[in-house]
């Protein structure tokens, strides 16, 4: 059933060169901002934060498939070009990754010839991991096809706002690295 308050589909009256009316919304009730969602849940960062890494995820993940690997591939070769070698538990935890899972990434980029593992000389038990030239010459393409797709991703924003953007992410993100923005809420849980 129609809503009232939304002109039927093709009513142009009212609207501007958009197809938006006074309060912006588009023929079917959508505002320009939130596509008509919930603006309770648009109130959320955390709901924001979701499905707009959502959105982002799927551009990266499109622009690194280029070179038939995942996320994990590419964000370990990334981290090597950083940080140069490192162990190889170190790196899972720089990454954010769980040490078994880690193992089967680097079996990957490893056959390809992309990383080398190493015994290190100082513990014979750890294991160096470190870009071959051609794993670097590989994530200097990857990385310069990620900020590509990231541009698109984000053209709505100025250069500014994309910084202001990275910089209270980075922010948000440090906090949870160190334990402070855990609450202790969990989804279920009363609060009052």
């Amino acid at each position: 059933m129609p809503r009232s308050d939304v002109p039927a589909r093709g009513d142009t009256e009212g609207r501007d060169a958009e197809g938006r009316d006074a309060e912006g919304r588009d023929a079917e009730g959508r505002d320009a901002e939130g596509g008509g969602r919930p603006p309770s849940l648009l109130a959320l960062p955390s709901y924001l934060i979701s499905h707009v890494s959502r959105i982002s995820h799927d551009v990266l993940i499109a622009a690194i498939a280029e070179a038939d690997l995942k996320l994990p591939h590419f964000a370990t070769l990334t981290a090597l070009a950083d940080f140069g070698p490192l162990p190889q538990h170190e790196l899972a935890d720089r990454l954010g990754l769980n040490r078994s899972h880690l193992v089967g990434y680097l079996d990957t980029i490893e056959e390809r010839g992309l990383v080398r593992r190493t015994r290190d000389t100082a513990d014979r038990r750890r294991q160096l991991v470190e870009l071959t030239p051609e794993g670097g010459k590989l994530q200097r393409h990857l990385f310069a096809v990620a900020q590509r797709s990231q541009d698109a991703f984000l053209a709505c924003l100025t250069p500014d706002e994309r910084a202001v953007l990275s910089g209270l992410l980075t922010r948000v993100l440090a906090a949870g690295d160190k334990g402070g923005t855990r609450t202790g809420i969990r989804a279920g849980a009363r609060t009052g």
